[in-house]
């Protein structure tokens, strides 16, 4: 069995009287692209920083590559953390290389391989311009290329997009896949951009108040998430038809068009969440005997959905 790149078995970490994380179970393996998910508060930074060596546990077990974590993994890691840090009186190519000789690299190398990242990341102009004159959009490309240029294992991104317009997030996102497909980098990805979730992660933890409320594919996340979730376009009296579905399932959401059908009656759209033992095809031979069923489709949950529903129900 492969061993994970992350692993944490009841960790808890508190501040005073604030619970920042209750015991914690994560596991993240080789090559996979994890997104980790959460409201503020929920305690996805505290994990990060307990990953990347910055504050440790107060009870629980913590592995990186098999090994109790101890400061030397850190040079197979690269973090980007949410609060950026770059000295604004450098030069932005000697302040990269200087992060770079920092974690091991030999000097030349860097240089080598900084050109490359400078022209993937089309910021090739700006290599002898000081850092106090890049926008904060510039900044943070830059602070990507500081964060991978050493090559780690495990990438660790801390809201790696805010900043950045879509046509650059789409190239930062690019070279994330890039260096997961092409040289198997393991990424953690923290991110409230739930469309870069939707792209780029094959797995999601959710935490909210400290706790694992989520966790696994991405895919079968979202399908369990939308599990009986149905959307019915129908003629017929909503009234009546909804006072005979009454305890039967749940009624998320109804509408009415605003014009007429050419039968002269009103179009009504509903959303029903089936309970688990009422399967649609079963549902659908009940409804047709009440109202004209004119359309039926299982509801596709957003991944904002899925975390705006998995936040709401673990707070209730």
């Amino acid at each position: 069995m492969a061993t994970p790149v992350l692993h944490t078995q009841g960790v808890t970490k508190a501040f005073g009287d604030h619970v920042a994380l209750s015991p914690l179970d994560v596991e993240v393996m080789e090559g996979r692209i994890v997104g980790l998910l959460g409201p503020n508060g929920a305690g996805k930074t505290t994990l990060l920083r307990m990953v990347t060596g910055i504050t440790k546990p107060d009870n629980g077990e913590l592995k990186m590559w098999g090994e109790p974590h101890h400061r030397k993994l850190l040079s197979r890691m690269g973090y980007l953390p949410e609060e950026r840090g770059l000295y604004k009186s450098m030069r932005v190519a000697e302040q990269v290389l200087y992060f770079a000789t920092l974690r091991g690299m030999n000097r030349m190398e860097a240089e080598r391989d900084l050109k490359g990242w400078f022209e993937r990341l089309e910021v090739e102009g700006w290599w002898n311009r000081e850092v106090a004159d890049l926008s904060k959009g510039m900044a943070q490309k830059i602070q990507f290329i500081a964060t991978v240029l050493h090559r780690p294992e495990l990438l660790i991104l801390d809201e790696p997009f805010s900043g950045l317009d879509p046509i650059n997030a789409a190239l930062v996102r690019g070279e994330m896949l890039r260096l997961v497909q092409e040289e198997g980098t393991t990424l953690v990805l923290s991110t409230h951009d739930m469309g870069s979730v939707e792209a780029l992660c094959d797995e999601v933890i959710l935490l909210h108040q400290g706790r694992k409320v989520l966790a696994g594919p991405t895919d079968t996340v979202r399908e369990d998430a939308r599990r009986g979730r149905i959307r019915v376009v129908m003629r017929g009296n909503l009234m009546a038809f909804v006072a005979e579905l009454g305890a039967r399932a749940e009624l998320l959401s109804k509408s009415t068009s605003q014009g007429k059908s050419n039968e002269g009656q009103s179009v009504h759209q509903l959303e029903i969440a089936l309970p688990d033992g009422w399967p649609m095809p079963d549902f659908l031979s009940w409804a047709v005997n009440h109202v004209e069923v004119l359309e039926a489709v299982p509801l596709k949950l957003s991944m904002e959905e899925v975390f705006v529903q998995s936040v709401e129900s673990a707070g209730s």
